[in-house]
């Protein structure tokens, strides 16, 4: 009796709006889960035209071109006798639905509408679909006559539907749908169903990973089930990057998995199941529970069957471990895969990085390092692709990169731009960074471009503005700070040099000063992209520790143990008399724990400030804790205005200030916050 079935995912770096890029993935994919044995194969979540589409999915053109994809597939003979499962937006009765399409031999089988939708932090699904609320209906969709010229089907199934071969029966998850209380493959399980698919467009934060493996695990783990998880890799056009992890699971073990960061478009992963493991799982531990329900789901039949009759000597897969990686090496494989997604689709040259001997910078300038180890060891393990990419980034048809540090040298300038405030020690350690990683490094004064502006400024007023070392008011030594960290000059370096392309310029403002605005707008803020804005001072730290080890930049530790600072005033007998906790008014971990309060608990003052009481009990009065409670939402309020600016980053955390688009909130506030405030005060007054 043909029992154990091989079945195929897959993780695919897909590109919005590249649909000539993604249907050769797709392809490349499915001949792959071919020579694997595989008789289904499932990609992610709309890989036809990418899931980052956003307000193009109004377009009719992305409809059009996505169909068209379909047809290319529909024809291929790479697609035989094989279950393709692949995502696009489809149209119904003038409604677009986020679909999972069904097709075998020039045949499509049925089209499952996505049910529950993504419609919260990075996800805004609602605006461009409508999710199928119609539980276990079935319409006729009527197929666009590209389709039907090469189907011969003028129908097909359009709805919760599941798919019913010779011998099992499949149903679909798409996404959110897994993470839902309702989530579909609970009543599929108990209906029946052995095998369920789930198509992802699932982004990468920091601590994540666990959670999405053992929702998967405890999926099947309740009802028994063979599950097969399909995830997007890769930035496909925003701030987020995708991780990945393909896995498929049985009876709540994994027993295949993909990996989370990777520089490989194509990821297959096959194995081999016994669908008598689930069978004898159920029979056990489900069948008081396995009952008619209500409404049976609507099963599609088709004549075909994923296992062979002869496979008794076919082995099958054995559960598996998953080692998770630690954030640190999260902080260094995710914004390393994004950078080089984006430097490669940017068409420029490389990147330039104002590299100042802090924490930030230097945590950026490591992400660079770590992307060119990446890229090293994706050219010795033979990716062609990936060598393909250097060398067009490059300019040079004939280079392969021997070593990491070499190739930092190639696409990757790091410039210390000094002011009469900088001093010589930070000089020094953001040199010996850039000599361990390997970047073209310069120093650069920009004394005469900063009194130049201050010059203009002058004529127009006749006054000239002093830092508060120098006997000025409050807003000059504020006005003074801004005029200094203009980058703009450093444009056109690789046509100095007389190299060919453009250079992307890195930002390096981490998640907690975005959150105040504790930078400078049009300027900290003007980078092209920001590989940390979504990452914790905190964990930046804890990431160059993790570099000194992995990496073995011993620089680094200088720069650890150098309190952080702007360096935006006037040094004090040579040395540093500013620091940018001081001027913040409070830590970098007070200022963590304040951001998460704010974005992922959703406090208000008031209710942040009952929660920080028995926070920070040990520590602070709640006298203390009301005033830097007060002190942050005054910064967070004055400063509003700069996250409309704030440079594209990484999304790494959930309290991303983000307001482009994570962080909804207005950037005009009453920064009093008289009532608010007032109720703080009188709770301070009783606890007195």
């Amino acid at each position: 009796m043909g029992r154990k079935v091989t079945l195929a995912t897959c993780s695919l770096n897909q590109w919005a709006l590249d649909f000539e890029g993604n249907l050769d993935r797709i392809l490349e994919s499915i001949e792959i889960s071919k020579n694997h044995g595989a008789k289904y194969r499932l990609g992610p979540e709309l890989e036809i035209c990418g899931y980052g589409c956003a307000d193009h999915f109004y377009e009719s053109d992305t409809l059009l071109h996505s169909f068209q994809v379909l047809r290319k597939l529909l024809e291929s003979p790479i697609t035989e006798d094989i279950i393709c499962d692949v995502g696009m937006p489809i149209m119904h009765h003038n409604v677009r639905y986020n679909c999972r399409v069904l097709f075998l031999n020039r045949k499509i089988l049925l089209i499952r509408p996505k049910m529950l939708m993504a419609n919260y932090g990075n996800y805004r699904e609602m605006r461009w679909f409508s999710p199928w609320n119609q539980l276990r209906k079935v319409e006729e969709y009527f197929l666009p006559r590209m389709i039907q010229e090469v189907t011969g089907q003028d129908t097909v199934p359009f709805g919760d539907c599941v798919l019913s071969t010779k011998d099992t029966c499949i149903g679909t998850e798409i996404c959110a749908e897994l993470w839902n209380p309702r989530s579909p493959h609970i009543q599929m399980g108990l209906d029946g169903v052995e095998i369920f698919t789930n198509s992802s467009a699932s982004h990468h934060e920091l601590r994540k990973a666990d959670q999405r493996v053992n929702l998967i695990k405890s999926a099947t783990t309740k009802t028994g089930g063979i599950y097969l998880y399909a995830n997007q890799r890769g930035c496909d056009g925003d701030r987020v990057y995708y991780d990945g992890c393909a896995m498929v699971a049985i009876n709540g073990d994994i027993v295949a998995r993909g990996a989370q960061f990777s520089l490989n478009d194509v990821e297959v992963i096959t194995a081999t199941v016994d669908l008598e493991d689930v069978r004898s799982y159920r029979g056990e531990m489900c069948q008081p529970h396995m009952e008619c329900e209500p409404e049976l789901c609507h099963r599609v039949k088709v004549n075909f069957s994923l296992s062979t009759g002869d496979d008794v000597y076919l082995p099958t897969h054995q559960p598996i471990t998953w080692n998770f990686h630690t954030p640190e090496e999260e902080i260094s494989l995710g914004p390393a895969c994004w950078l080089w997604d984006y430097l490669r689709r940017s068409g420029q040259a490389g990147f330039l990085l104002p590299l100042s001997g802090g924490v930030d910078s230097s945590s950026t300038a490591c992400i660079v390092h770590s992307m060119c180890v990446l890229l090293c060891r994706a050219v010795q393990d033979d990716n062609r692709q990936v060598l393909e990419d250097i060398r067009r980034v490059v300019r040079d048809e004939s280079y392969c990169p021997q070593h990491p540090k070499e190739l930092c040298g190639r696409i990757f300038t790091t410039c210390y731009m000094a002011t009469e405030n900088s001093s010589e020690d930070t000089c020094n350690r953001a040199r010996d960074l850039a000599n361990q990683i390997g970047s073209t490094h310069m120093n650069i004064n920009i004394d005469m471009a900063v009194k130049g502006i201050l010059g203009i400024f002058s004529v127009v007023t006749g006054r000239w503005p002093k830092f508060h070392a120098n006997g000025g008011s409050d807003r000059e030594n504020l006005a003074l700070q801004n005029v200094q960290l203009n980058h703009s000059l450093c444009g056109p370096l690789l046509w100095a040099r007389g190299k060919p392309g453009g250079l992307l310029v890195l930002g390096s403002a981490n998640v907690d000063e975005s959150l105040t605005g504790y930078f400078t707008k049009y300027d900290c803020s003007s980078a092209d992209i920001n590989p940390i804005g979504g990452i914790s001072k905190t964990d930046l730290k804890n990431f160059l520790i993790y570099c000194v080890e992995q990496f073995q930049l011993t620089a680094l530790r200088r720069i650890l143990a150098a309190p952080p600072t702007a360096e935006l005033e006037p040094l004090t007998d040579g040395q540093v008399s500013q620091t940018d906790e001081a001027d913040m008014g409070m830590t970098y971990s007070e200022l963590s724990a304040i951001g998460r309060l704010r974005k992922i608990s959703k406090c208000g003052p008031f209710s942040m400030f009952c929660k920080l009481i028995h926070l920070w009990k040990d520590v602070l009065s709640p006298m203390e804790v009301a005033q830097k409670v007060k002190h942050f939402f005054r910064m967070y309020s004055m400063n509003r205005h700069k996250m409309t600016t704030v440079t594209p980053s990484y999304h790494a955390e959930s309290y991303s200030p983000d307001d482009n688009r994570f962080d909804l909130r207005p950037f005009l506030y009453n920064t009093r916050w008289t009532w608010q405030f007032r109720c703080i005060d009188n709770q301070v007054a009783v606890s007195a």
